[in-house]
């Protein structure tokens, strides 16, 4: 379990920091003392790397950035991306603060329904509302190049968690974090798994990244402990590598974590010949 150890850790880091982060930047806005002086000037969107996505086409139409997002965004965009065509989507199991916060809420949901939990949408809607996040995806680009303003703010549960005691925050924004909030009881990273506009996008990169999750059919005994661990809902154990864009690379189907069988489930990089004899 080390490798679920390190990732819970690391989640929490993360999302300390962004909650201080929040905090610090309205403490700095509203002119009382910073706790945190070097990051003064930090804010909600200047870490957010989903703010590098939108503000692409502006940036290369009119050499400009959509409003409040910063170049520190598109760095980080990058980086992330860059990450991403390796590793797959880590960020969004190992960092994002706002999928952190849906996993704890889970843990209660866990307890309250018991085998009940994760079962409340069948798998048929399931499949079907799987495709919704890259409606929004291309909702929030499209609107967001024709406006030039960060349209998804004001309905952004992230947004709504972090800024909550500002009176920045929209009505929709609380409706859609209040949404969130109760699915999460029901279903695992309900957010991530049908409205994440920056999870579809970087969801994408599960289809040609270099280090895939790869089960080693013959060595697998079909216990289906990696179809239980897995938050997005993927059915690892009829796979042999895992391309699905819903993957996060959270590793918790990996044989470190639940799988039973050492070197059965793990991220490796999959030679071309193999993959092709897969197939």
């Amino acid at each position: 379990m080390k490798t679920e150890r390190w990732r819970r850790s690391i989640q929490i880091l993360f999302f300390i920091l962004i909650a201080l982060i929040a905090v610090n930047h309205t403490l700095s806005e509203s002119g009382a003392s910073i706790p945190i002086p070097f990051l003064a000037d930090a804010s909600l969107h200047a870490v957010c790397p989903f703010g590098g996505v939108v503000t692409v086409f502006k940036l290369v139409t009119q050499g400009g950035f959509v409003q409040k997002i910063h170049e520190s965004s598109l760095v980080l965009g990058i980086a992330v991306f860059a990450a991403a065509i390796l590793l797959g989507p880590a960020f969004c199991g190992w960092i994002c603060p706002f999928g952190t916060f849906q996993e704890f809420v889970s843990k209660f949901g866990r307890k309250l329904l018991g085998k009940k939990f994760g079962k409340l949408i069948p798998k048929k809607l399931d499949g079907i509302l799987k495709y919704l996040r890259y409606a929004v995806l291309i909702w929030v680009v499209v609107m967001t190049a024709i406006s030039g303003k960060l349209i998804f703010s004001d309905i952004d549960p992230y947004y709504a968690l972090f800024q909550f005691w500002t009176g920045e925050v929209a009505i929709a924004g609380f409706i859609a974090l209040g949404i969130v909030l109760v699915m999460s009881l029901f279903v695992e990273r309900p957010f991530c798994r049908y409205a994440c506009p920056y999870g579809a996008f970087l969801g994408l990169t599960n289809l040609f990244r270099f280090m895939p999750i790869h089960r080693n059919a013959s060595t697998c005994i079909s216990c289906s402990k990696c179809d239980k661990a897995c938050s997005m809902g993927i059915e690892i154990s009829n796979k042999t590598t895992i391309r699905d864009p819903r993957c996060i690379s959270c590793l918790l189907c990996t044989s470190d974590a639940v799988c039973p069988v050492s070197n059965t489930v793990e991220m490796k990089v999959i030679p071309y010949q193999e993959i092709r004899n897969a197939k």
